[in-house]
């Protein structure tokens, strides 16, 4: 998965399904796409500069979606009430304007970093931590009209 900031609150993704990814012969997991996408919109809150973690994620399947195929996963930030984040996407078949085959909604939940030292693997949260000089309120830099690409979940 490749995911690019866009302009403003967006981010869009790129993704291959695999013979790996498959549920029925042929076809990507549902389960899969949906994590697919979770990580798209979960890499929203790197624009915030706030960590986050997943409250709610609605998927509706709207077209199967063939082994082989790339989905182009396009996200926004659609409203941020208190530590909610709300979120929306679309994964398009083969191109940014394909026809849609997953469109999702999400809700995230901004919390502190002592949640993942907490629950996660402390070693690598600090390393994290420590990318981000130790400022997690770092947002991303200004558009200049220029695309930035990031890895998630390096």
């Amino acid at each position: 998965m490749i995911v690019t900031a866009g302009d403003h609150l967006t981010v869009n993704g790129v993704f291959t399904v695999t013979q790996h990814h498959q549920g029925a012969p042929g076809l990507a997991h549902g389960g899969l796409l949906s994590a697919a996408i979770d990580e798209v919109l979960g890499s929203l809150n790197w624009l915030l500069g706030v960590p986050a973690v997943t409250g709610r994620l609605e998927c509706d399947f709207r077209k199967p979606v063939p082994v082989g195929t790339t989905l182009f996963v396009s996200a926004q930030i659609d409203a941020v009430h208190g530590r909610k984040v709300f979120t929306s996407a679309q994964a398009r078949i083969n191109s940014i304007d394909g026809s849609t085959a997953v469109s999702a909604k999400a809700i995230f939940i901004q919390v502190g970093i002592q949640h993942f030292l907490d629950n996660g693997n402390s070693a690598e949260v600090t390393a994290a931590f420590q990318d981000r000089n130790g400022d997690w309120s770092q947002k991303a830099p200004k558009s200049d009209g220029a695309r930035q690409t990031f890895e998630v979940n390096p």
